[in-house]
């Protein structure tokens, strides 16, 4: 409970006696003023629970900011590990072709020929 809720909560209070005490005397104005301090307390009431929901949801919100943007450096921090092992792999395969192509000097060069031909099939106008 608030500041806001405690007041209004009293404040209505004060006008149900203000209202019950006029009644009781006859006095209309006391009756008016314990009525209009009824609904005044009863909307300070209501206000400051508005504003302790308000606070729950901000405090909630700065919550989900927060795990979100440290799941955000979690992927980023899983992305570059990803793009390392794949720059770590091109690499290693790439080496792997060179070795097997200064190993294999005549079945690479048949290999590109017949790529070359394939290709060059391919990119004719009229097959």
């Amino acid at each position: 409970m608030n500041r806001d809720q405690f007041r209004g909560a009293s404040r209505h209070i004060k006008g149900r006696a203000q209202t019950a005490l006029g009644g009781i005397t006859g006095d209309p104005a006391r009756q008016m003023r314990g009525a209009v301090n009824q609904v005044a307390g009863g909307a300070q009431y209501v206000y400051g629970g508005a504003r302790d929901r308000a606070e729950d949801l901000a405090r909630d919100g700065r919550h989900l900011a927060h795990t979100a943007h440290a799941r955000a450096d979690d992927l980023i921090d899983e992305g570059r590990r990803f793009v390392g092992e794949a720059r770590r792999h091109g690499r290693d395969y790439g080496r792997r072709a060179v070795r097997y192509a200064e190993t294999n000097r005549t079945s690479t060069l048949l290999g590109l020929v017949a790529a070359a031909f394939a290709l060059g099939w391919l990119a004719r106008p009229t097959r």
